[in-house]
């Protein structure tokens, strides 16, 4: 009879324990890919998506070249007009989102158009070619940043 009471005693404690271990796990947030898991990099600077990614990418002739009423959407990515034209500067496609919001990238409609399987209005951006996950990557983390001038 003591024999079983222990039995019966251990086979209660592993089954606490175990339980313990399967509800410990339960609930724990998940982060979404764009949510930087540390603080942006230092070097993920306007200038270097300027020159990385916005000149060679999408700043051709019939994208996003200006004058703002030739480029695509009135969007401008030339250096010298990029920052303006993006910044704080409502979405056409999507007026209820900024083109970049700084410090939010999840919430920046740039962000999204260069991402691959989100939710957007129109085709993904760049139409002609691609970017690198390390371009998208750059935009996202500038735009984690706050979206400096620089």
């Amino acid at each position: 009879m003591a024999i079983l009471r222990r039995v019966v005693k251990g086979l209660f404690l592993w089954i606490i324990a175990a339980g313990c271990l399967v509800v410990s796990g339960c609930g724990q947030e998940k982060r979404l890919p764009t949510e930087p898991v540390t603080e942006p990099p230092m070097d993920a600077t306007f200038t270097r998506v300027q020159a990385d990614v916005f000149t060679p990418k999408c700043a051709l002739s019939g994208c996003h070249l200006g004058p703002a009423s030739a480029a695509q959407e009135g969007l401008v990515l030339a250096q010298g007009s990029a920052y303006d034209s993006i910044v704080m500067v409502r979405s056409n496609q999507n007026p209820s989102l900024f083109r970049v919001a700084p410090g939010d990238p999840a919430n920046s409609y740039l962000v999204r158009k260069i991402t691959p399987f989100t939710d957007i209005i129109g085709d993904h951006m760049p139409q002609t070619g691609s970017i690198t996950d390390a371009q998208r990557q750059l935009i996202t983390q500038w735009v984690a940043r706050g979206a400096p001038r620089d």
